[in-house]
């Protein structure tokens, strides 16, 4: 992209401003805040631009209370906006919820930044994603989901603690919704090259699979009032980053399939070439019978939470 990028993050809540953050100590591009709580999008924007004299980075960093317009011109969009599960509240009730919040926020930036490319991080995720991509009409390069990338860091430090080696020498890779129902490929995660088949036992590898697909549980079991933010929002700036600065970085990212794995019409976390074009192409990777069966049960789960808002767009309008 030429000269400075701009980023705009939506919902300046504990991800968006830990990405922000992150982001900004990256030197990834300007970075605008937009929040619908009176004010915080600008305390939070104010607070992260105090530190970078001592962090040494050189961002505008802006927030806005409730107004789009700031993010026009923007290379990229990330909507980290919605509620988080609370006690009583069943996934159809989350789900239209946030349904509502994403298409609300889609609308905005199909008219104020028809040109961004957009990163959705809202749950449920895959079907979040799917509602962004509907609602602005872009194309599918251009509208993905992050779910792929945190499960995936999540795993790597899991499989780091299990061996006893340096997290920069492990790569993993998680496909699937992000959810229960996500796919991790042990064959794929390697330490140095070697996989992790060769490295440890089968009982240890299906212990780090399973803390893998629990890996937000946990984390909100122990906070009891909250949910992950940290792991999520460094997850947001290695995707942006490789946009912005055109890595044509391989990672698993939450995308349209049409015909893909076998998979069509549906959002799911596969491997993409990501770069300056955003989703510049998607990776098949031979996977066994076992493998892609978990995919497309993992693809069934989006489609029928696809179903219900459908369902209920169209009892709407009637």
């Amino acid at each position: 992209m030429l000269g400075r990028a701009k980023i705009a993050v939506i919902g300046a809540g504990m991800v968006g401003s830990s990405a922000a953050l992150k982001m900004a100590q990256k030197e990834l591009g300007d970075i605008v805040l937009v929040d619908v709580v009176e004010f915080v999008a600008e305390g939070k924007a104010l607070d992260m631009a105090e530190s970078a004299p001592l962090d040494g980075f050189d961002v505008a960093l802006v927030g806005k209370t409730n107004d789009y317009s700031v993010i026009a011109g923007s290379d990229v969009v990330v909507i980290t906006a919605g509620v988080a599960r609370k006690p009583g509240m069943s996934r159809m009730d989350l789900l239209m919820t946030n349904a509502g919040i994403v298409e609300g926020i889609a609308q905005q930036i199909r008219q104020h930044a028809p040109d961004a490319i957009v990163i959705v991080v809202t749950n449920p995720l895959d079907v979040m994603t799917y509602i962004a991509w509907k609602v602005t009409g872009f194309s599918r390069e251009r509208v993905m989901g992050q779910a792929g990338v945190l499960d995936s860091i999540r795993m790597r430090y899991f499989v780091a603690q299990a061996l006893g080696v340096s997290v920069k020498d492990v790569q993993a890779m998680v496909l699937g919704s992000h959810g229960d129902q996500m796919v991790p490929l042990p064959r794929y995660t390697t330490v140095a090259g070697v996989p992790i088949t060769e490295l440890l036992d089968a009982e240890t590898i299906e212990h780090i699979n399973q803390r893998t697909r629990d890996g937000g549980a946990e984390i909100v079991n122990l906070l009891k009032t909250g949910s992950a933010y940290y792991a999520p929002g460094a997850a947001v700036a290695e995707m942006v980053e490789a946009i912005v600065r055109d890595k044509k970085r391989l990672l698993p990212v939450s995308v349209l399939l049409q015909g893909e794995y076998g998979l069509r019409d549906v959002f799911i976390g596969v491997p993409v070439i990501l770069g300056k074009g955003g989703v510049e192409r998607i990776v098949e990777l031979p996977l066994t019978g076992e493998e892609l069966q978990a995919l497309h049960a993992s693809a069934e789960e989006v489609r029928k939470g696809i179903a219900d808002w459908e369902a209920a767009k169209a009892k709407a309008a009637s």
